[in-house]
């Protein structure tokens, strides 16, 4: 029931392209994490048209909010 999560990136900054997430559960496509310097996006499975959009500001909000809370290291 893990995920399988693959990330291709050959710099460590973010400049003219998209870094790219892709993952998966039970080997089947979830979508794609798609991350950017003014957002971060989602790109689900199958959908190849419509994705969904939230600036940094209101993921940090989101996380705050509806994140669960998990110990560092």
């Amino acid at each position: 029931m893990a995920h399988e999560v693959t990330l291709d990136i050959s710099t460590k900054f973010v400049l003219h392209k998209d870094v790219e997430v892709e993952v998966k559960k039970d080997g089947s496509k979830l979508g794609t994490v798609l991350i950017s310097k003014g957002n971060i996006e989602w790109l689900p499975s199958g959908n190849s048209v419509n994705k969904k959009r939230i600036s940094w500001a209101k993921f940090a909000e989101l996380m705050v909010e509806q994140g669960r809370d998990v110990r560092i290291g």
